[in-house]
């Protein structure tokens, strides 16, 4: 299995990304996708998951401002990332099944001004 995270890299608060996760080396239509964080000297939170329904779930430190979507004809998962905020400055890792069936490398996202 193959995860490689996209679309990271430096934005001033308030700012958006979109961050891309291709995957490879299974079926993902038929696997439960997410995004987790991790800041520096913190544990892994998982922010955002989408369902094999499409339905999604958000925790509450990214619920209303961060999307997570899927296209299964591209085995990509997306995480749009609206109002961000110097809190969201983390490592954001791509995963499968909460990370229990594959995990990315993780891609740098700072938010500063």
């Amino acid at each position: 299995v193959q995860v490689v995270e996209s679309g990271g890299g430096p934005v001033q608060p308030g700012g958006s990304l979109r961050l891309s996760c291709a995957v490879s080396g299974f079926t993902f239509s038929a696997h439960i996708m997410g995004w987790q964080r991790r800041v520096p000297g913190k544990g892994l939170e998982t922010i955002a998951t989408v369902y094999t329904s499409g339905n999604a779930s958000y925790s509450d430190s990214v619920k209303d401002r961060f999307t997570i979507s899927r296209d299964n004809a591209k085995n990509t998962v997306y995480l749009q990332m609206t109002s961000l905020k110097p809190d969201d400055t983390a490592i954001y890792y791509c995963v499968i099944d909460y990370g229990v069936n594959g995990r990315g490398r993780g891609t740098q996202v700072t938010v500063a001004s």
